[in-house]
């Protein structure tokens, strides 16, 4: 009769600890949304460097002020600063397209993205397991343009460049553009993010689950 009690004791005092409030596994579930959405935030403002072209902006840097002689330009001057500069945009726009893939060796390929699939760079002619993964999409459009838009606003605004085609532009507006375009295009960058991983992209984060396509 006594463990009969105990026992009775035991239920009722579990049933008391399974107490349930009302909006307790809503506000688990809001809270994990508001951490994975800061999470993958904070994971696209940190790969802004991969996805900025910032290689070519940094190759522009250099050899603007060599290419435009401190702004002083000839007529040879203005016409290599314009190839150059070209060929920085074309630059962009290729590296956009660039991707990667493992084997099940785990050896890393690098190749182009077409609407067949990936093209590798060598001629051994290696897929990847599912090459539609890796066709070329709308977004990836999307992608070149802003990179392309994100250095074209830095070269046409180039302190050298501007006094070497256009020396009468307001030094305010020199300044305030590259600003405002290179926010808006970092934002856009954060918000739809690449999941390419081309040519620059950092070794250590070739696996980055975020940028998975599984």
């Amino acid at each position: 009769m006594e463990d009969t009690v105990i026992h009775q004791d035991l239920i009722e005092s579990g049933e008391e600890d399974k107490i349930y409030y009302p909006g307790g596994d809503d506000d688990d579930i809001n809270e994990s949304n508001f951490i994975y959405i800061l999470n993958t935030i904070l994971s696209g403002t940190a790969r802004l460097n991969v996805l900025l072209p910032s290689a070519t902006i940094l190759a522009f840097t250099i050899f603007a002020p060599l290419l435009t002689d401190d702004g002083k330009c000839s007529a040879s001057n203005r016409w290599l600063m314009g190839f150059f500069s070209a060929l920085s945009a074309a630059s962009c726009i290729f590296l956009s397209f660039t991707d990667s893939f493992r084997t099940a060796t785990g050896r890393l390929y690098y190749g182009v993205a077409t609407f067949d699939g990936i093209q590798t760079f060598n001629r051994g002619g290696k897929k990847p397991c599912v090459p539609s993964d890796y066709r070329l999409r709308w977004d990836d459009l999307f992608h070149a343009s802003l990179s392309l838009i994100a250095f074209l606003t830095f070269a046409a605004l180039h302190p050298d460049v501007v006094d070497c085609y256009y020396p009468e532009m307001p030094r305010k507006i020199t300044n305030t553009i590259p600003l405002v375009v290179g926010f808006v295009v970092s934002l856009l960058f954060v918000m739809f993010p690449s999941r390419r991983r081309g040519i620059g992209y950092p070794f250590l984060l070739q696996r980055d689950a975020l940028y998975c396509r599984n």
